[in-house]
């Protein structure tokens, strides 16, 4: 896309995604990220009543009579997009290619944090990090993030979720959401998820599409080329037998990536780009919040 198909596309996305935001995303986003925790605010003298675990017991000792600690909420968060753009990004069956149903999600969190006052940032990265937007706030941020993931151009081929994940890790400080938005096409990643969702609220995006899971089946042969590695191979659509072998491959890559994201205790956002991208993201919203009022 040229600048100005960029800047109409980004308009379109922000136009459709705004009005969701507004209707659907905010409240249940707020509602569902509650805030960081709670922050240090001064000490006070004891009252009876008050939880002997919140006594400060250097000042108490120093001033010979009990002192509390007294915090309060941190509602500010910081949400991180980490996205995948390596070359798998740019297959689709359908009219959208993963990369473009990437940036519709990208952008529906990106407005959510917007409208709630949150800081957003951007993490692009193939197999080595590509491009690195630190958390900030504003519209102008906001566009600038979905910019970015329609307009950049990848300088690498492949996919590492586990050095994504380090990288995120090593910039967050402090506890934040993690938006991790890939097909997980990658070498292990178990240990960095585990450890990521230690520290942050990690919400794995996994966007597959229908081909990657199964073969049509037609009287044709499929001359294709792996996208990250350059690998030519062919597909034959109309033996049984191919499209079993593959479907198998698929499932296999899928229950290794389900184990993984299971053992952090991450809950996933399934996404199929043939289809509308923000009905996962509202299922998996009301699923939360439901879920923390239980």
């Amino acid at each position: 896309m040229n600048t100005a198909e960029i800047l109409k596309k980004v308009r379109q996305i922000e136009i459709k995604t705004g009005r969701l935001v507004s209707e659907t995303f905010a409240g249940q986003y707020q509602s569902t990220f509650k805030g960081r925790g709670i922050e240090f605010s001064e000490v006070r003298e004891y009252v009876p009543g008050d939880d002997v675990r919140a006594i400060d017991w250097n000042v108490t000792a120093r001033a010979n009579k009990p002192f509390i600690k007294q915090y309060i909420e941190e509602r500010e968060l910081t949400l991180m997009i980490l996205c995948d753009v390596s070359a798998s990004q740019a297959f689709g069956s359908s009219s959208k290619p993963k990369s473009e149903a990437a940036a519709e999600l990208a952008a529906t969190f990106a407005f959510s944090a917007l409208k709630n006052s949150d800081k957003s940032g951007l993490l692009l990265f193939s197999d080595k990090p590509e491009l690195y937007i630190p958390p900030r706030k504003g519209r102008n941020h906001s566009l600038r993030i979905i910019r970015e993931l329609l307009a950049y151009t990848p300088k690498s081929r492949g996919t590492d979720v586990a050095m994504a994940l380090r990288m995120a890790n090593r910039v967050m400080k402090r506890r934040g959401i993690i938006i991790l938005i890939s097909d997980f096409h990658s070498p292990d990643y178990a240990r960095e998820v585990r450890l990521t969702a230690s520290r942050h609220d990690l919400i794995p995006v996994v966007i597959t599409d229908r081909f990657e899971l199964a073969l049509p089946a037609a009287k044709a042969l499929l001359v294709s080329e792996d996208l990250e590695n350059g690998a030519d191979f062919t597909a034959d659509l109309a033996s049984p037998g191919y499209r079993e072998a593959y479907a198998k491959e698929a499932g296999g890559r899928r229950a290794a990536m389900e184990a993984a994201l299971r053992s952090a205790g991450a809950d996933w956002i399934d996404v199929d780009p043939a289809l509308p991208v923000h009905g996962p993201v509202i299922k998996f919203f009301r699923k939360r919040k439901k879920f923390k009022l239980i």
